[in-house]
C-alpha cells in the first residue's frame, strides 16, 4: 500500500507541476477574462428581453452570448480564444483537486477536503463545458443549450423514476442558487481574489460589484431550478430551458421588466468581478 501511495503521490506532484505552470496560469487568465465577457453579454441579452419590444433573437444564457460573439467581426477567432482559454481555466481549476487530495487520507479532514475537491471539480467541469461549447461555435456547429436542456428533461420524464430524477436535479440547482446567494451576501467570493496583489482602493469596489453579481446569479439559478421542479410536477417541459427560461420567467411576473433589469445589471456586475479576478486571481478555496 505504501508503494502505491508513493507512486500516486509522485504522479500527482508531476501533474501539479503542469497545473501550476506560469504559462497555464496566463492562459487561465484568458479564460477568466472570457468568462467575464460572457457574463457582460448575458447581462446585455437579459436587458434586451426586459426592454425591447421585439423578443431577442439570442437566448439570455451562455450559448446566446457565444452566438453574439460568433456574429461579430472576427467572431470565429474570438471563439477559439474563448474556448481554449476556458479549457485552460478548467485544467487550472482542477489543479486544486491535486493540491488537496492528500487530505482525503486524514480522517479528521476528509469531509472538508471532500467538499473543497467537489467544488473545485464542479467549477472545472463548468469551465470545460463552456470551453467545448465555444469551440463548437468556432467550427460552425449549431447548438442551442435551451432546446437541448428541454429535450433532455422531456426524455428523462419518460423513463421510470425520471420525474424524481428531474426533481432532484432541480432541487440541486436551487441549492446552488442559494449557495451563490450566500456567497454574495457574505462576501465569500473575495476568497478567489488575490487581496495581497489588489490595491487597497480597489478591494471595496470589487466586493460591492461582486456581491451584486453573485446575488443576481443566485436568483437566476434558484428560479431555473424551480422551473425544473415545476416541469417535473406538471410534465410541461416548456419552461425547462435553463438560464434562458429563468430570465424569461423573471421578466413575465408583475414588475418583471424592472426585476429582469436588476438581474441583467447583476450579471454585468458579475462579469466585471470576473475581469477583476482575471487581474488578481487566487484559486485557493481554503481561505
Amino acid at each position: 500500500m505504501g508503494v502505491v501511495l508513493r507512486r500516486v503521490h509522485d504522479a500527482v506532484t508531476r501533474a501539479r507541476e503542469v497545473t501550476d505552470h506560469p504559462v497555464l496560469t496566463h492562459l487561465a487568465r484568458v479564460g477568466l477574462t472570457a468568462y467575464g465577457v460572457l457574463h457582460l453579454l448575458i447581462g446585455w441579452l437579459a436587458f434586451r428581453i426586459a426592454w425591447f419590444v421585439q423578443p431577442s433573437t439570442a437566448d439570455a444564457d451562455q450559448t446566446g452570448a457565444l452566438q453574439t460573439v460568433a456574429g461579430s467581426p472576427g467572431g470565429r477567432v474570438l471563439l477559439w480564444v474563448i474556448g481554449l482559454g476556458m479549457l485552460a481555466l478548467s485544467v487550472w481549476q482542477a489543479g486544486e483537486v491535486l493540491r488537496w487530495w492528500t487530505g482525503l487520507l486524514r480522517p479528521g479532514h476528509r469531509r472538508r477536503v471532500a467538499v473543497v475537491c467537489a467544488k473545485c471539480g464542479a467549477k472545472a467541469v463548468v469551465y470545460a463545458v463552456l470551453g467545448v461549447t465555444a469551440l463548437f461555435f468556432a467550427v460552425g456547429a449549431e447548438y442551442d443549450a435551451a432546446v437541448r436542456f428541454r429535450e433532455l428533461t422531456d426524455d428523462a420524464l419518460h423513463i421510470p423514476g425520471g420525474a424524481a430524477l428531474v426533481v432532484a436535479v432541480g432541487v440541486g440547482v436551487v441549492a446552488v442558487g442559494l449557495y451563490t446567494l450566500v456567497r454574495g451576501f457574505t462576501g465569500g467570493f473575495m476568497k478567489d481574489i488575490d487581496l495581497h496583489a489588489a490595491p487597497d482602493r480597489v478591494e471595496p469596489v470589487i466586493q460591492h460589484v461582486g456581491a451584486v453579481g453573485y446575488v443576481a446569479k443566485g436568483i437566476a439559478f434558484a428560479v431555473s431550478g424551480g422551473l425544473l421542479v415545476y416541469a417535473a410536477a406538471t410534465s410541461d417541459v416548456s419552461t425547462a430551458t435553463g438560464l434562458d427560461g429563468a430570465m424569461n420567467a423573471i421578466g413575465a411576473v408583475p414588475t418583471g421588466q424592472w426585476l429582469l433589469t436588476a438581474v441583467a445589471v447583476g450579471f454585468a456586475a458579475f462579469g466585471v468581478y470576473a475581469l477583476a479576478r482575471a487581474r488578481y486571481p487566487d484559486r485557493d478555496p481554503s481561505t
